[in-house]
């Protein structure tokens, strides 16, 4: 018997307005981390939950500086930056307990990436048997988890 699997969280991004600029230049504008699902933040760079995850515990790690070509990104500021992944990599280890982890980067519209021109890092946690083929045969995600309790859990993890 065929049953229905509720993913409401799709429609709020499918309908949601597109806001002009870019929001990883605008969110940390705001110091609204927590509404802002920022949960840290460094010299260079800051940490900020996937609005829309694959997975609980979705992170992206982001330089303050706009610009989509990794190579002009000057070296304290990549330092500081990758730093910071480092960081987000062990919160999440520890909050959640992966058994692994896919970090990544998509480049450019064709490649994936969903804000065009301001680099940013993926982690998501991923354990044995999670339901990552959900969204190639459902278009469905399946999240554990309420942003906000994931804010709670990795901002603390990252102090």
């Amino acid at each position: 018997m065929e049953q229905p699997l509720w993913a409401p969280w799709r429609m709020e991004f499918i309908e949601s307005p597109k806001q002009a600029g870019c929001i990883f230049c605008r969110f940390p504008s705001e110091n609204r981390d927590r509404e802002n699902f920022i949960v840290a933040r460094s010299t260079h760079a800051f940490a900020i939950l996937n609005r829309f995850p694959y997975t609980s515990g979705h992170v992206m790690v982001v330089p303050n500086v706009h610009g989509g070509d990794m190579s002009a990104v000057a070296p304290e500021v990549f330092a500081d930056w990758m730093d910071l992944l480092r960081r987000a990599d062990g919160a999440i280890r520890n909050a959640y307990q992966p058994q692994g982890m896919n970090i990544g980067m998509n480049l450019g519209q064709v490649a994936g990436a969903g804000v065009l021109d301001h680099l940013h890092w993926h982690l998501v946690p991923r354990w044995a048997g999670d339901n990552n083929f959900m969204p190639v045969i459902g278009d469905t995600r399946v999240v554990i988890e309420q942003l906000e309790r994931t804010w709670e859990r990795l901002s603390g993890a990252m102090q």
